[in-house]
């Protein structure tokens, strides 16, 4: 029987139609190698791990794919195996039971002995349980249905011509069936059953010989995949060694680069500290001069100066003055970048009103009206976040100056939950939106120095300081209607 058994038909060869490999690659695959290998020196370490593991695992799915559907060829043919010796097991003993059935039946036809009738009874009794057996071996094998059919025939052909001649001895005795009885009654229906039972023997052994070379090959096949999938990991692993490797060759040599930017980072900060210092010793010391030796002379000469001659020396001393305050800013606005920063919580409620009182000599005269919201509380660096409302304040402060009724308003807006807004808006004498983007630049003016006195620096100040607390500024403004300047500020501030 071969029931359920898959057949494969040989490949023909194709050893005389392969053709003759090519000396050269074609110009199209060249082309396309040079793209596919331009495509992979263009991807990160991470994206050359992932095409690597993605190319690996279809591989091995496929491997895995094929494996598993050799092995459940190998588990059927076990089983049909299992179910072809049973079978052959039945044939066999049908084959005995047959036999057996004839041979008793002529015995008690020439003895008249009970025990040979009842010998016989017992293998009558049996076929039906044979041939349930057998069909349901054979029930996929349409070939060994086809034979098993026609053996049941024979045999109930067999068992009736026995039958009868048993009831014709029992009713005339051995003259009746003197015959049979040395013939025997199923003679030729017992030579066909052998003939069928052999048949069926053959078929079913071909059978189990042809799934012993499936399963071999297949054995064979399963065991090359294996092997092909072992060795695809080996690749995969060689492959993540060589990466790690060289991302760690590559790191190390950032490491080695950033070490050395480092220490010219350094050196370079070294270099402007020292030229701050010189600025504030070197620089400051001729402008106290000019300056003292302008009141000097003004005061030896005083009786006798012009007013011309007065204007000179008040313009050589506020030069000089504006010169130092400019030296000044410059060398805050180079230490907000290099000076370490706390972490602490501000009170900003607390440091406007600190803000206020010291700003209380430039208030006096001044008509304004205050609009101060009740402000949160932030993390971030006192002194810098101080100095970052000082500028916006007094800015507010000096470009209302032309204002009978200034205005100035200071609130706070939380846009999410992680960030906070905080403004100063004034209605001073504003600015064209086109000119924003010059507003927090080093020495970005406006307006004259005529019309506003200033360096220029103040908001670059905060610009940087609100940076460096991971934040961000912008303004708002319409000419002649005011302005309005916004800080951001995340909830937790991260060092930059």
């Amino acid at each position: 029987m071969e029931s359920a058994s898959n057949h494969h038909s040989q490949a023909p060869s194709l050893a005389t139609e392969a053709p003759a490999p090519s000396s050269s690659v074609p110009a199209g695959s060249s082309s396309l190698y040079r793209a596919a290998i331009a495509w992979f020196y263009r991807l990160t370490i991470e994206q050359r791990v992932l095409a690597g593991f993605s190319l690996v695992f279809v591989g091995i799915l496929i491997v895995s794919a094929v494996s598993y559907g050799n092995m459940k060829i190998l588990l059927a043919n076990r089983g049909l195996d299992g179910r072809s010796q049973e079978l052959i097991q039945v044939l066999n003993n049908i084959d005995v039971a047959m036999s057996e059935a004839e041979d008793t039946h002529r015995r008690y036809l020439v003895t008249g002995e009970a025990s040979y009738l009842e010998a016989y009874k017992q293998v009558v009794k049996q076929k039906p349980t044979f041939t349930t057996y057998l069909n349901d071996l054979i029930r996929e094998s349409p070939e060994q249905q086809q034979r098993a059919g026609l053996l049941d025939r024979m045999m109930d052909r067999q068992l009736n011509a026995e039958s009868k001649a048993i009831a014709q001895f029992q009713e005339g005795g051995f003259r009746a069936v003197k015959k049979m009885a040395f013939e025997g009654a199923g003679k030729h229906e017992l030579s066909v059953i052998h003939k069928i039972i052999g048949e069926m023997d053959v078929y079913e052994r071909q059978a189990v010989s042809r799934r012993i070379v499936e399963s071999s090959a297949g054995t064979k096949a399963t065991i090359v995949l294996l092997g092909i999938g072992a060795l695809l990991q080996l690749v995969l692993l060689a492959w993540v060694h060589y990466l790690i490797r060289h991302d760690l060759t590559e790191r190390r040599r950032v490491a080695g680069e950033l070490q050395r930017r480092g220490e010219l980072l350094e050196a370079a900060n070294k270099e402007l500290e020292a030229f701050s210092y010189s600025v504030s010793h070197d620089l400051r010391a001729p402008l106290r001069h000019i300056d003292g030796y302008a009141a000097l002379l003004r005061k030896a000469v005083e009786q006798s100066l012009n007013d011309k001659a007065a204007r000179y020396l008040q313009t050589i001393s506020d030069s000089a003055k504006q010169m130092g305050q400019l030296i000044d800013d410059l060398l805050v606005f180079s230490r907000m970048g290099r000076q370490e920063m706390l972490d602490t919580a501000v009170n900003l409620d607390q440091l406007i009103k600190s803000i206020l009182s010291d700003l209380r000599v430039d208030l006096q005269g001044r008509e304004i009206s205050w609009t101060i919201a009740l402000l949160p509380e932030v993390q971030g660096d006192p002194a810098m976040l101080r100095q970052v409302f000082m500028n916006l304040i007094a800015n507010a402060v000096k470009f209302t100056s032309t204002r009978p009724m200034a205005t100035i308003e200071i609130g706070a807006e939380r846009p999410s939950s992680t960030e906070i807004v905080l403004f100063v808006r004034d209605n001073g004498v504003g600015f064209d939106m086109q000119y924003a983007s010059k507003l927090f630049g080093v020495f970005q003016r406006l307006h004259r120095v005529d019309e506003f006195e200033g360096t220029g620096i103040g908001l670059a100040n905060v610009r940087r300081i609100i940076h460096r607390h991971g934040g961000r500024t912008w303004a708002e403004g319409v000419p002649d209607k005011g302005a309005t300047f916004y800080v951001l500020l995340p909830t937790r501030r991260h060092d930059s």
